[in-house]
């Protein structure tokens, strides 16, 4: 018993619904019971049958760089006129207008010529609004992935122009043809071809054309024009989420190149540090290839400042190379020239702002320290010239002069007459014993052993001080490139310059 009301509910409502609008009925078995679907609705066979086409973006889903395909979800509207489908409104309750099932009025077959999926025509069947003069308006909704060819100069820093060709597959410009909705007279252009009221921003570009355009083309098999409307959809990248994860890194990762001279040599990371940077690039150069497609017509913009960067890695890698070999050269192995002596521990350090801390003058190294040995007796024995001697033989005693020691701070007075003793062939200076020579001539040969090792040592400092002053030079020559090839490779995009609005928004009226 609790189903009654419900059944009776449901009775009235389907008694209430069948005879809602008994006229549309009439009108639609009438307008129906004559009509052939199949046949191009025109008076004569002669006559051309004028589609009216307009498009409205309703969302622009995804640009596939790799693909290059294009993916967007549009309205693609249609109008023409069907003489078979007039009627009088006064006949039918004054019905002016009929929603009717596509399938079963003539659609003319407008398709996408650069379809990339195979689906050619409009997939989802919509009712026709049917007017009382004929005209018949059908709006059907379309997800459409077409080919767009991509021009990776800029990128990321991009403009692309993405074309959709609409024409009829069967028919001729003689049977059908195609016109814009908004085209005028005389003219084959549309500003404004494409309706973007109900667009949804996208996250990627802006959109800043959208002129449609009135062609017509012969082929090769037959002689009459067919028509075709094309939509060219100018966008422009926006930036931010390729600046932030591509840009950024790649300039980061550049000038750690720089970073290679301001190193110590002795620090053995040098050529460590150019290899990392190399494997890093080689990376966003994988990362890049993944993005863009397989094109050798042009040089991405990204990758001319990965290629750019690898080759200053790479020029780095061999310099770095050099320095460390002027850093550890030593007299054994190396003699320094004089220009290089003038010109890298001279001149260059003064240009670079250089200066080397406790460093001696040429004339004081070149002067011969005098060595002065004192006996238990008070006797000091001075040696004037100690490298007279080419052969780094300490020469015999027979050459020191000996004198007496004064007390600190008083003058001393050579005694050489009261040393020296008259022999035969001239002077010589009064015999020590054995032990006592024995012992000056060891001190003699420690003091130029170690006069030699002091010599070396700053020969060898000299040579680390040059490879230091290059290291200096090439550090400012790389920072120069590296701020030359940065700014004028990623500021050569015209996209950077271009401050046109998006036209986002508007209605086509």
């Amino acid at each position: 018993m609790r189903r009654w009301p419900t059944l009776v509910l449901l009775v009235c409502c389907c008694w209430c619904f069948c005879a809602g609008n008994p006229d549309a009925k009439r009108l639609y078995d009438d307008l129906m019971s004559s009509y052939n679907r199949l046949i191009r609705p025109v008076s004569s066979n002669s006559d051309t049958l004028t589609v009216k086409m307009g498009l409205k973006l309703s969302q622009l889903i995804d640009v596939n760089l790799k693909n290059q395909i294009m993916t967007t979800n549009v309205w693609v509207n249609q109008e023409w006129s069907d003489h078979k489908l007039k009627w009088d409104p006064d006949e039918y309750g004054g019905v002016q207008q009929l929603y009717v099932p596509t399938e079963q009025i003539w659609l003319p077959d407008i398709v996408l010529y650069n379809n990339a999926d195979g689906n050619y025509e409009v997939t989802l069947m919509t009712k026709a609004t049917v007017y009382y003069t004929g005209e018949i308006v059908w709006k059907p909704p379309a997800l459409y992935k077409s080919t767009c060819e991509i021009d990776v100069e800029y990128f990321p820093f991009d403009e692309q122009s993405c074309l959709m060709k609409f024409g009829s597959w069967t028919y001729d410009g003689f049977e059908v043809d195609l016109r814009h909705v908004k085209q005028q007279e005389g003219t084959n252009l549309v500003p404004l071809g494409i309706d973007m009221s109900e667009f949804y921003k996208s996250v990627e570009w802006d959109i800043l054309l959208v002129p449609a355009k009135y062609n017509e083309e012969l082929y090769d098999c037959c002689s009459e024009p067919y028509p075709d409307i094309t939509f060219n959809i100018t966008m422009r990248r926006k930036t931010l989420f390729y600046t932030v994860n591509l840009i950024i890194p790649c300039v980061g990762i550049s000038f750690l190149t720089v970073l290679v001279f301001y190193l110590p040599s002795d620090s053995g990371e040098k050529v460590t540090l150019c290899i990392s940077i190399l494997v890093s690039l080689t990376v966003f150069f994988l990362l890049l290839a993944e993005i863009i497609p397989p094109t050798s017509l042009a040089v991405p913009l990204l990758g001319k400042y990965l290629l750019f960067t690898m080759i200053l890695v790479t020029l780095s890698i061999s310099v770095t190379v050099g320095v460390l070999n002027v850093h550890f050269r030593s007299p054994s192995t190396h003699q320094m020239s004089p220009w290089v002596r003038r010109v890298f521990i001279h001149i260059m350090p003064r240009l670079l702002l250089m200066r080397r801390p406790m460093y001696a003058s040429d004339d004081e190294l070149a002067e011969p320290p005098k060595f002065t040995v004192r006996g238990c007796n008070g006797v000091e024995m001075r040696r004037t010239t100690p490298r007279e001697d080419g052969n780094g033989i300490v020469p015999p005693l027979d050459n020191l002069h000996v004198g007496y020691g004064r007390p600190s701070g008083a003058e001393d007075v050579g005694l050489e007459s009261e040393a020296m003793v008259m022999g035969n062939g001239g002077a010589r200076y009064k015999q020590y014993s054995p032990e006592t020579q024995k012992a000056i001539e060891s001190i003699l040969f420690i003091a130029e052993h170690i006069r030699k090792e002091d010599e070396e040592e700053s020969v060898i400092e000299d040579w680390k001080y040059v490879a230091m002053v290059l290291d200096r030079l090439f550090l400012w020559i790389f920072t120069m490139a590296s701020i030359v090839g940065t700014c004028g490779i990623l500021l050569r995009a015209p996209s950077l310059y271009d401050d046109r609005i998006p036209i986002e928004g508007f209605h086509v009226a």
